[in-house]
Protein backbone atom coordinates (compact mmCIF):
# COMPACT_ATOMS: atom_id res chain seq x y z
CA UNK A 1 0.00 0.00 0.00
CA UNK A 2 1.51 3.30 -1.07
CA UNK A 3 1.62 6.39 1.12
CA UNK A 4 -0.96 8.14 -1.12
CA UNK A 5 -3.37 5.18 -0.80
CA UNK A 6 -2.94 5.26 2.97
CA UNK A 7 -3.73 9.00 3.07
CA UNK A 8 -6.82 8.48 0.89
CA UNK A 9 -8.08 5.68 3.13
CA UNK A 10 -7.42 7.76 6.24
CA UNK A 11 -9.33 10.72 4.74
CA UNK A 12 -12.28 8.45 3.90
CA UNK A 13 -12.29 7.11 7.45
CA UNK A 14 -12.21 10.61 8.97
CA UNK A 15 -15.13 11.67 6.75
CA UNK A 16 -17.20 8.63 7.84
CA UNK A 17 -16.68 9.14 11.57
CA UNK A 18 -17.10 12.91 11.51
CA UNK A 19 -19.53 13.97 14.25
CA UNK A 20 -19.28 10.71 16.19
CA UNK A 21 -18.91 11.23 19.93
CA UNK A 22 -16.53 9.21 22.05
CA UNK A 23 -18.20 6.87 24.58
CA UNK A 24 -18.09 7.97 28.19
CA UNK A 25 -16.29 5.39 30.36
CA UNK A 26 -18.88 3.91 32.74
CA UNK A 27 -16.78 1.41 34.67
CA UNK A 28 -17.27 1.73 38.40
CA UNK A 29 -14.04 1.43 40.30
CA UNK A 30 -14.16 -0.22 43.74
CA UNK A 31 -13.75 2.04 46.74
CA UNK A 32 -10.80 1.52 49.07
CA UNK A 33 -12.80 1.41 52.31
CA UNK A 34 -15.08 -1.39 53.43
CA UNK A 35 -18.39 0.27 52.69
CA UNK A 36 -21.86 -1.22 52.91
CA UNK A 37 -21.70 -2.41 49.29
CA UNK A 38 -18.49 -4.35 49.93
CA UNK A 39 -19.97 -5.94 53.05
CA UNK A 40 -23.03 -6.97 51.02
CA UNK A 41 -20.75 -8.36 48.27
CA UNK A 42 -18.72 -10.34 50.83
CA UNK A 43 -21.95 -11.74 52.29
CA UNK A 44 -23.15 -12.75 48.79
CA UNK A 45 -19.74 -14.31 48.02
CA UNK A 46 -19.89 -16.27 51.28
CA UNK A 47 -23.43 -17.46 50.49
CA UNK A 48 -22.26 -18.49 47.00
CA UNK A 49 -19.37 -20.45 48.53
CA UNK A 50 -21.85 -22.12 50.91
CA UNK A 51 -24.07 -23.04 47.98
CA UNK A 52 -21.14 -24.58 46.07
CA UNK A 53 -21.10 -27.29 48.74
CA UNK A 54 -24.26 -28.80 47.30
CA UNK A 55 -22.80 -29.31 43.84
CA UNK A 56 -20.89 -32.58 43.79
CA UNK A 57 -19.61 -34.24 40.65
CA UNK A 58 -19.58 -37.68 42.26
CA UNK A 59 -23.26 -37.80 43.27
CA UNK A 60 -25.54 -38.63 40.36
CA UNK A 61 -29.27 -38.34 41.17
CA UNK A 62 -31.73 -40.59 39.37
CA UNK A 63 -33.32 -38.41 36.70
CA UNK A 64 -35.77 -39.38 33.99
CA UNK A 65 -33.92 -40.26 30.77
CA UNK A 66 -36.92 -40.01 28.43
CA UNK A 67 -38.22 -36.72 27.12
CA UNK A 68 -36.90 -33.26 27.93
CA UNK A 69 -34.69 -32.57 30.95
CA UNK A 70 -36.91 -32.23 34.03
CA UNK A 71 -36.89 -32.77 37.77
CA UNK A 72 -39.19 -32.28 40.75
CA UNK A 73 -38.44 -32.84 44.42
CA UNK A 74 -40.50 -35.63 45.97
CA UNK A 75 -42.67 -33.11 47.90
CA UNK A 76 -43.42 -31.01 44.78
CA UNK A 77 -46.46 -31.59 42.61
CA UNK A 78 -45.81 -32.79 39.05
CA UNK A 79 -48.22 -30.03 38.02
CA UNK A 80 -45.51 -27.48 38.88
CA UNK A 81 -43.17 -29.13 36.37
CA UNK A 82 -45.93 -28.95 33.77
CA UNK A 83 -46.38 -25.23 34.53
CA UNK A 84 -42.62 -24.71 34.03
CA UNK A 85 -42.79 -26.54 30.69
CA UNK A 86 -45.70 -24.39 29.50
CA UNK A 87 -43.91 -21.17 30.44
CA UNK A 88 -46.44 -20.13 33.12
CA UNK A 89 -43.52 -19.10 35.32
CA UNK A 90 -41.54 -16.21 33.89
CA UNK A 91 -37.93 -16.02 35.10
CA UNK A 92 -36.81 -12.87 36.90
CA UNK A 93 -33.11 -13.82 36.85
CA UNK A 94 -31.08 -15.15 33.91
CA UNK A 95 -27.69 -16.87 34.17
CA UNK A 96 -25.76 -17.27 30.91
CA UNK A 97 -23.09 -19.99 31.26
CA UNK A 98 -21.82 -19.90 27.67
CA UNK A 99 -18.03 -20.19 27.65
CA UNK A 100 -17.68 -21.02 31.36
CA UNK A 101 -15.61 -23.84 32.79
CA UNK A 102 -17.27 -26.34 35.13
CA UNK A 103 -15.79 -24.64 38.20
CA UNK A 104 -16.94 -21.20 37.04
CA UNK A 105 -20.38 -22.59 36.24
CA UNK A 106 -20.68 -24.15 39.73
CA UNK A 107 -19.64 -20.89 41.39
CA UNK A 108 -22.02 -18.79 39.30
CA UNK A 109 -24.89 -21.24 39.82
CA UNK A 110 -24.33 -21.09 43.58
CA UNK A 111 -24.21 -17.29 43.45
CA UNK A 112 -27.39 -17.16 41.37
CA UNK A 113 -29.28 -19.36 43.82
CA UNK A 114 -27.99 -17.28 46.76
CA UNK A 115 -29.10 -14.10 44.97
CA UNK A 116 -32.54 -15.55 44.19
CA UNK A 117 -33.05 -16.61 47.81
CA UNK A 118 -31.93 -13.25 49.21
CA UNK A 119 -34.12 -11.30 46.74
CA UNK A 120 -37.14 -13.69 47.00
CA UNK A 121 -36.98 -14.64 43.31
CA UNK A 122 -38.80 -17.92 42.77
CA UNK A 123 -38.08 -18.57 39.08
CA UNK A 124 -34.75 -18.31 37.26
CA UNK A 125 -33.47 -19.29 33.83
CA UNK A 126 -30.10 -21.04 33.53
CA UNK A 127 -28.74 -20.92 29.97
CA UNK A 128 -26.10 -23.64 29.79
CA UNK A 129 -26.02 -23.88 26.01
CA UNK A 130 -25.52 -27.04 24.03
CA UNK A 131 -21.90 -27.01 22.83
CA UNK A 132 -20.05 -30.17 23.80
CA UNK A 133 -22.92 -31.20 26.15
CA UNK A 134 -20.70 -30.90 29.25
CA UNK A 135 -22.67 -28.19 31.06
CA UNK A 136 -25.90 -29.46 29.50
CA UNK A 137 -25.30 -32.76 31.35
CA UNK A 138 -23.81 -31.35 34.58
CA UNK A 139 -26.16 -28.44 35.40
CA UNK A 140 -29.27 -30.63 35.89
CA UNK A 141 -27.28 -32.94 38.19
CA UNK A 142 -26.04 -29.99 40.26
CA UNK A 143 -29.49 -28.40 40.49
CA UNK A 144 -31.08 -31.66 41.66
CA UNK A 145 -28.64 -31.71 44.60
CA UNK A 146 -29.60 -28.29 45.95
CA UNK A 147 -32.24 -28.36 48.74
CA UNK A 148 -33.87 -25.08 47.65
CA UNK A 149 -34.49 -26.21 44.07
CA UNK A 150 -38.08 -27.41 43.94
CA UNK A 151 -38.20 -28.29 40.25
CA UNK A 152 -36.74 -27.52 36.84
CA UNK A 153 -37.68 -28.20 33.25
CA UNK A 154 -36.16 -27.61 29.85
CA UNK A 155 -37.06 -24.04 28.98
CA UNK A 156 -39.68 -23.15 26.38
CA UNK A 157 -38.26 -21.76 23.13
CA UNK A 158 -38.73 -18.12 24.17
CA UNK A 159 -36.40 -18.70 27.15
CA UNK A 160 -33.71 -20.75 25.40
CA UNK A 161 -35.23 -24.12 24.44
CA UNK A 162 -33.00 -27.15 25.00
CA UNK A 163 -30.03 -24.89 25.75
CA UNK A 164 -31.63 -23.64 28.97
CA UNK A 165 -33.52 -24.70 32.09
CA UNK A 166 -36.27 -22.92 34.01
CA UNK A 167 -35.64 -23.40 37.73
CA UNK A 168 -38.30 -23.11 40.43
CA UNK A 169 -36.90 -22.25 43.88
CA UNK A 170 -38.51 -22.51 47.30
CA UNK A 171 -38.31 -19.12 48.97
CA UNK A 172 -38.21 -19.24 52.80
CA UNK A 173 -40.72 -17.10 54.69
CA UNK A 174 -39.16 -14.00 56.24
Amino acid sequence: MSNQDFEDEWALFRDEVKGVKKFQQDTILPTTGRGQKQKQQLKTDREAKDNEFFFSDEFVPHLSEDGPTRYARSDVSKYEVKRLRRGVYVPDVYLDMHGMTQQEAKRELGAMIAHCLSESVSCACVMHGIGKHILKQKVPLWLAQHPDVMAYHQAPLEFGGDGALLVLLSIPEK
